[in-house]
């Protein structure tokens, strides 16, 4: 598997002078298979710039698009993404029971004149909904990919990769409460995974203020790689106001925390145009 970041903030995309090294845009990963089959994941900015790079290579685009949820961040970028109006494009959407009907609503929500000037059943593209990885194992090329609920206002889901003796976990828009009935749950679904991207929007000093609104603390984030056994941990979902500056603190005072516990944990801000292999 390869992990390409395309897009790596949380909430609104935020360009500018501040968030040159981490990125601005909002929630989109490339995930190309060992099979040669690409899945996507989220629909957020970040999405444009993938479907440049795939006009930049003359591409014929034919992809998963795993859809975690249908907040804005992570549609938004769904009517800029331009292979959808070529005909030789085919996207088969999967994941959160809502997602065709979000990607439908970034286009036109039967309101007035819509907010976009290019209906959704104009799109010469064959866009397609199915149902598979919230019912069993998605099998592609292979790879099995499972999903997981996450704690989110409206819901949401989590996916974990695996593909040989490799696996990735990918939870964002993810509350966690080391406390609850649910921790345990997430500990299962993160068992031993080589990568584990997970939401980090908030600091354990801010986390309070924001119980409720679906996002976890870099410390919570911690506790959950390590009682998984999980070998890298991505922070991931960066809080618009947080600078490229601030993250640095934020994974410097992981770093802090794995060396004492003695722990061979890798962790690092997930950075908008990186790739990881497995």
């Amino acid at each position: 598997m390869k992990i390409k970041f395309w897009g790596t903030r949380g909430s609104t995309p935020v360009p500018g002078k501040d968030t040159i090294i981490y990125g601005g845009n909002t929630t989109c990963l490339e995930i190309d298979l060992r099979g040669g089959k690409k899945v996507v994941i989220d629909a957020g900015t970040g999405i444009r710039s993938l479907g440049n790079h795939f006009e930049s290579r003359r591409e014929v685009v034919d992809i998963h698009l795993l859809m975690t949820h249908i907040h804005w961040d992570h549609i938004l970028g769904f009517p800029f993404f331009f292979p959808i109006y070529r005909s030789s494009t085919k996207i088969l959407v999967d994941g959160y029971s809502l997602g065709m009907k979000g990607l439908r609503y970034s286009f036109d929500n039967k309101m007035g004149d819509g907010f976009f000037p290019i209906r959704f059943e104009e799109l010469k593209s064959d866009i397609q909904f199915d149902s598979k990885v919230t019912q069993s194992s998605l099998e592609i090329d292979g790879t099995l990919i499972d999903s997981i609920p996450l704690r989110h206002p409206q819901g949401g889901l989590g996916f974990r990769f695996r593909e040989e003796h490799k696996t990735l976990v990918f939870l964002t828009d993810n509350e966690l409460d080391v406390t609850g009935n649910s921790f345990g749950d997430y500990v299962e679904f993160c068992q031993g995974a080589d990568i584990l991207i997970h939401d980090s929007q908030f600091t354990p000093e801010e986390i309070p203020r924001h119980r409720g609104w679906g996002h976890s603390d870099y410390q919570s984030a911690l506790d959950l790689a390590f009682e998984a056994h999980v070998k890298k941990l991505v922070l991931f979902h960066h809080a618009p106001e947080r600078k490229d500056s601030d993250i640095i603190k934020i994974a410097m005072l992981c770093q802090d925390s794995v060396s004492k516990r003695g722990s061979s944990l890798e962790v690092e801000p997930a950075k908008e145009n990186s790739v990881l292999v497995l």
